[in-house]
């Protein structure tokens, strides 16, 4: 059987493992066809302080077009990174689009964490990341985010089980069939939570932190989740395996002297 084709639709880093620098290379290793439409040029990972970044809403403008008289067609996309409100509008639209063609839609809505909106983020960008995940199979926002989208206040102590599954499910109110919430604590304990339509299941797995900090290790999470529901895994074990290898990998370059730039990914990929 043919392997799925995808298309990242996020920023490219031009030094460090992050985003679709870290997603093309696990995709790739699984075996499916990777493309690419960068919604930014990054010099480097932000963890640097210093960094330069390029808009690329202009040329994501004219190669929708041209893809279109091309007949160029996805199996699936995964949106991560959106830069502008005008990109994000751009990019739903693209994706609904597609949505209604057969294209499996999988939407990190990147916008905040640990309670706070990233420098740029603004409240109309919220409605249009609320525009993709009405057309998502899988949405996969951290808790900050999930709470944003949902407009529900942000707890740093975390929530109960009760409460984790019903945000779960206000974000399948909103249009995405299932949906996963990384990054958030339930009874005090790390976990992911999430909710699998095709089976009609929640789900709780919690995990392990590793005291260290790498940048891209959401892209690492989401890119071998992509490559494990390509296959046709069901979604509470494609999150464990996500998880298991985001693990495995932090553990294996947690003694790294320059974490800033990421996790060096082609010399692990075996782990995975």
């Amino acid at each position: 059987m043919s392997k799925k084709q995808i298309l990242l639709i996020n920023d490219m880093a031009g030094y460090g493992k992050v985003a679709t620098a870290a997603m093309l290379p696990i995709l790739s290793y699984f075996g499916h066809p990777t493309y690419n439409l960068p919604t930014a040029l990054v010099s480097n990972t932000l963890d640097y302080g210093q960094f330069n970044i390029l808009d690329t809403t202009a040329y994501i403008k004219g190669v929708f077009p041209v893809w279109k008289a091309l007949g160029f067609h996805f199996d699936a996309i995964a949106t991560g990174f959106i830069v502008s409100e005008e990109q994000a509008l751009l990019i739903s639209n693209y994706c609904q689009l597609q949505a209604m063609q057969g294209t499996t839609i999988y939407v990190d809505p990147i916008m905040g964490d640990e309670g706070k909106l990233y420098n740029g983020i603004s409240p109309a960008t919220i409605d249009h990341m609320r525009k993709l995940i009405a057309v998502a199979h899988l949405c996969y926002p951290n808790y900050t985010e999930a709470c944003y989208l949902t407009n529900h206040p942000y707890d740093a102590g975390g929530v109960d089980l009760k409460t984790a599954y019903e945000l779960v499910d206000k974000l399948c109110e909103m249009g995405s069939k299932s949906a996963v919430i990384t990054s958030i604590k339930v009874n005090e304990t790390p976990a992911v939570v999430g909710y699998d339509a095709a089976h009609d299941e929640h789900f709780m797995l919690s995990y392990e932190e590793v005291p260290v900090h790498f940048p891209g290790t959401g892209d690492i999470f989401s890119a071998i989740l992509i490559s494990h529901l390509l296959n046709d895994m069901p979604l509470k074990l494609a999150t464990a395996k996500a998880m298991s290898g985001v693990y495995r990998l932090i553990e294996a370059n947690k003694n790294n002297e320059d974490k800033k730039r990421g996790i060096p990914l082609e010399q692990y990929l075996s782990i995975l």
